[in-house]
């Protein structure tokens, strides 16, 4: 007899996994593991997903919906309000019980050696996230009219955070509204 599918198969693994990888690392966990904590069979897996790298491709797709879309709800304003808000919700974000670090950053940090061009596209997910994360900052930073140097300084406060090695998140904020609100101005040799 047929087994029946499963419509809600694909999402219930890509949940399961996506709080394993997040939690204990890509490489930390095996797809036996998802197998067993999803209630699934293999042959779901295989059928949703056809080998680990494309269940990480799809748990990393996913992480950057929900970081897009908190980071969206959040700006609000002026640009240089915008600017402040995104140093804002990161601080939020690192602040929480459940955050272990960018997923993103965690990643490329696991498996620094792939190649985004030789095909691995879970590297290529995770370095876009973070140009364009980076993008997005230099766009406000130009709406706001201010020097390129003020993109540099807020990324290296919001890599920071992300990275735990930044100052607390109060301060972080606290940061970025006194960079915001001072107009940065190019250094004299043109660098920036």
């Amino acid at each position: 007899m047929a087994r029946t599918e499963d419509p809600s198969g694909r999402q219930r693994i890509l949940a399961v996994a996506a709080e394993l990888f997040y939690v204990r690392g890509v490489r930390a966990v095996g797809l036996a593991e998802v197998i067993q904590a999803a209630g699934c069979g293999k042959n779901m897996l295989y059928r949703h997903f056809p080998g680990k790298s494309a269940l990480v491709a799809a748990y990393l797709v996913r992480a950057r919906k929900e970081r897009e879309a908190a980071t969206s709800a959040a700006l609000t304003g002026e640009p240089r309000e915008r600017l402040v808000a995104l140093v804002s919700e990161v601080a939020d974000w690192v602040r929480g019980n459940a955050y272990r670090g960018c997923a993103f950053r965690r990643y490329l940090a696991e498996f620094p050696a792939r190649d985004d061009e030789a095909g691995d596209e879970a590297t290529a997910i995770a370095r876009s996230y973070l140009r364009d994360t980076r993008a997005q900052v230099d766009d406000l930073v130009a709406a706001a009219g201010a020097a390129p140097l003020l993109g540099d300084r807020l990324w290296l406060l919001i890599d920071s955070l992300y990275s735990g090695t930044g100052p607390d998140p109060s301060v972080a904020v606290a940061w970025a509204r006194e960079l915001s609100a001072t107009p940065a101005v190019a250094p004299a040799d043109g660098h920036r």
